[in-house]
């Protein structure tokens, strides 16, 4: 008997492993372990964050504006880390629900990015306001006010906490609070977080990138995020792609020999 479940066991298993192979969701699997487990993932965000607290006091001393002072983040994967949503979804076999998306965001258990509250703790004590810039929902503003609020993330507020109202673009948002601010620093995961001009990332979007190197890490501080990002929008050509689709335009554009 013990036999003939051995090699029932030893059938069964490639064609588990075959099965689990053919999920276009494991695709990310590398890429959320590698933000919840890697030392290299923590020393990024603290680097970053070391570079922010560094130009702030740069960008303050030059500072000639008689507008208050302020700095922008964005929420997702750059003061709070969704990566145990990212995991809930591959387990499920998805690449994004947007009903587990929003139970996700109304648990209010994301945790901080790390350096993150430490460096607008920092900022705060100089008099330097956070305005809180996401893509979120309005669906899910309370429960994000909730959530920076458990950790004590200063200006975590109505009055600076602006989310989406039907358009990804920030560039509005940001010309709002560059009406009554000085905006002397930007923190992001995406680089539409910056400028309007890297917003819908084009075929020129190292172009765009080049020609504002000296403003990374000085005014625009960038946060790892291998999980997703406008970035990935570009691979993909064709409507109504489903998951196995765009899991086989991405091995397509990889760069081989």
């Amino acid at each position: 008997m013990k036999k003939y479940m051995l090699i029932w066991m030893l059938g069964i298993v490639p064609i588990f492993s075959f099965a689990q192979a053919q999920n276009p969701a494991r695709d990310y699997t590398n890429a959320v372990l590698w933000q919840q487990t890697s030392g290299e993932y923590r020393a990024l965000c603290f680097q970053a964050y070391n570079f922010a607290r560094l130009s702030l006091k740069e960008a303050m001393w030059a500072d000639t504006s008689k507008k208050p002072n302020c700095v922008i983040v964005d929420i997702d994967e750059t003061v709070l880390d969704n990566s145990p949503f990212q995991g809930h979804e591959i387990k499920k076999g998805l690449s994004y629900n947007p009903a587990d998306w929003t139970a996700w965001t109304g648990l209010v258990k994301a945790d901080t990015v790390p350096g993150a509250l430490a460096f607008l703790k920092f900022a705060a004590s100089k008099n330097i306001e956070t305005f809180y810039l996401s893509n979120r929902d309005e669906k899910d503003y309370a429960a994000t006010l909730k959530n920076l609020q458990a950790f004590g993330f200063p200006y975590a507020d109505a009055a600076h906490l602006l989310v989406s109202k039907g358009t990804s673009n920030k560039e509005p948002r940001r010309q709002k609070v560059a009406e009554t601010h000085d905006m002397l620093l930007l923190c992001g995961d995406n680089l539409s977080d910056f400028s309007n001009i890297f917003y819908r990332e084009q075929k020129n979007i190292f172009d765009q990138v080049n020609a504002n190197q000296n403003l990374f890490g000085i005014k625009f501080i960038v946060l790892p995020n291998p999980m997703y990002g406008d970035w990935e929008k570009p691979l993909y050509t064709g409507e109504k792609l489903n998951d196995k689709d765009k899991a086989n335009q991405r091995l397509e554009r990889l760069k081989s020999y």
